[in-house]
């Protein structure tokens, strides 16, 4: 028992004595972001969406809501991420607007802001890149594997293509 306790307080001694490693601050990484993290952080939100130029899209059997992408709002960056607004409308008629990204090559998507009742955006706290995960009635998985990512195995690549998966599927994409 004696020198289990004896190791222990030679452990502690130690551990006071010596001085730690210096564990830099999280902010001093931010010098070392990459430049695609700085062109994330500079995405323009576009133009609130107009009901005129919303293009419904079908997400699952087993839902009471729709789903509309704005045809203004869809663009591919050099990232190759597809960036769109979406709006969501429930059966007692609220709406859910987003502006958000995803990424075809990572599965990933990222919501950047969300609309208010005002006719403007208001910035998401938390914007990062996270896994697209749901079931039938998820539209994010529905945009990633029906509409932008996955269909006929080619990623969108201009917001005419994108526009072509929301109103006619895969017809129009080829190989």
């Amino acid at each position: 028992m004696k020198s289990r306790f004896s190791s222990a307080l030679v452990f502690c001694l130690a551990f006071s004595v010596f001085p730690r490693p210096a564990w830099p601050a999280p902010d001093a990484f931010d010098d070392q972001r990459d430049e695609k993290s700085r062109s994330e952080a500079e995405v323009e939100l576009p133009a609130f969406p107009e009901n005129d130029d919303l293009i419904p899209f079908k997400v699952g059997s087993a839902t009471d809501k729709r789903f509309l992408i704005d045809r203004k709002s869809i663009s591919v960056g050099s990232d190759q991420a597809i960036r769109y607004s979406v709006v969501v409308i429930s059966s007692a008629g609220a709406r859910n607007i987003s502006f958000e990204g995803m990424r075809c090559s990572t599965g990933e998507r990222r919501v950047y802001a969300f609309g208010r009742n005002d006719g403007t955006w208001s910035r998401a706290r938390n914007s990062k890149w996270a896994g697209i995960r749901g079931g039938g009635n998820s539209y994010p998985v529905a945009l990633f594997a029906d509409y932008f990512c996955v269909i006929g195995q080619r990623t969108i690549m201009t917001p005419e293509d994108a526009i072509r998966a929301l109103l006619y599927g895969d017809r129009l994409m080829g190989p």
